[in-house]
């Protein structure tokens, strides 16, 4: 996984629960890289599964919303980073149709070993885009999330229903998202 990932979890950490909670992870987790991390350097993505579960320790948080609360920090995060992706897309659906198509595509041009999910859209209806979301690392809450980040940036009122799961044994995970 990309550092620029754990630089923004390190930086949700430490804004929201405070640099000694961010310490403490460290101390207890001790990752092979300590905690240093480098936007384009890739980390193990086990590094980041046991931040995030000793963090649903300390917090006594469920890992589930912790994931998808990282989700809703890193779209701004990331927006921060990068703003031409939203500016170009006038509203919600058109974002979201171009994450594979744009995003993605501009990700592996910078990053040829990224290793990204695949979002597939289907706009339905007007008020409706089915989106289908693959990866090994069944990370559909994040992703969760970041519809979420994206719905607020462009001010949009929706509903997310997550139809099938890579985590209950389905080929992919299938967002109904309605505006």
């Amino acid at each position: 996984m990309k550092g620029a990932v754990f630089i923004a979890f390190n930086q949700m950490i430490e804004e929201q629960v405070g640099v000694a909670v961010w310490e403490q992870l460290l101390d207890e987790v001790n990752p092979e890289s300590g905690g240093v991390y480098t936007s384009v350097e890739d980390f193990p993505d086990e590094e980041l599964f046991a931040l995030v579960g000793k963090l649903s320790e300390i917090a006594n948080q469920p890992i589930e919303t912790l994931v998808e609360s990282f989700g809703f920090y890193l779209f701004d995060f990331l927006n921060q980073k990068y703003p031409i992706f939203s500016e170009s897309e006038s509203d919600f659906f058109s974002f979201l149709k171009s994450i594979d198509s744009v995003i993605h595509k501009e990700v592996r041009k910078l990053y040829n070993n990224a290793n990204l999910p695949e979002l597939d859209c289907e706009q339905k209806s007007e008020n409706i885009l089915i989106m289908r979301y693959q990866s090994p690392r069944k990370l559909c809450l994040l992703a969760e999330g970041l519809v979420r980040g994206a719905a607020k940036h462009y001010q949009v009122e929706y509903s997310l229903d997550h139809k099938t799961c890579l985590h209950k044994g389905d080929s992919c995970c299938t967002f109904n998202v309605q505006i």
